[in-house]
């Protein structure tokens, strides 16, 4: 069960990060986190191919269909609730998606600089 607030990094309500395919630790639709998210997946963010590369070589493919899990695979242009740790990795490497702010929870703060974020923010006006 969460227990976080769901509040955006920048201190608004968390939006909808996807439903197609449905993301977010608790399979709602938002990057909603709470104390058995032991992976913080908190930031949404719309992945590409060189991401979804990256992720695979770092043991993580979310590319390849599990429907023993009820998971399609990911394609390039999907929201999915990341990992707040893989998505500093990724940026620290040079490879981050794209950041859905609005939809991206403030816990992801803990392990990303709302800067990295924002430069990488497609919902900024």
């Amino acid at each position: 069960m969460q227990s976080e607030e769901s509040v955006n990094v920048l201190g608004e309500t968390l939006e909808t990060c996807g439903n197609d395919p449905v993301t977010g630790f608790y399979r709602d639709g938002c990057c909603n986190t709470g104390p058995d998210d032991f992976g913080a997946h908190t930031v949404c963010a719309v992945v590409t191919d060189e991401f979804l590369a990256f992720s695979k070589a770092r043991g993580n493919d979310l590319s390849t269909p599990r429907p023993e899990f009820g998971f399609p695979g990911l394609r390039a242009g999907d929201s999915w609730c990341l990992c707040a740790a893989r998505w500093q990795e990724a940026f620290d490497a040079g490879c981050a998606p794209r950041v859905r702010l609005r939809a991206t929870h403030r816990a992801a703060l803990e392990h990303c600089a709302l800067d990295s974020l924002k430069v990488h923010g497609t919902d900024l006006s």
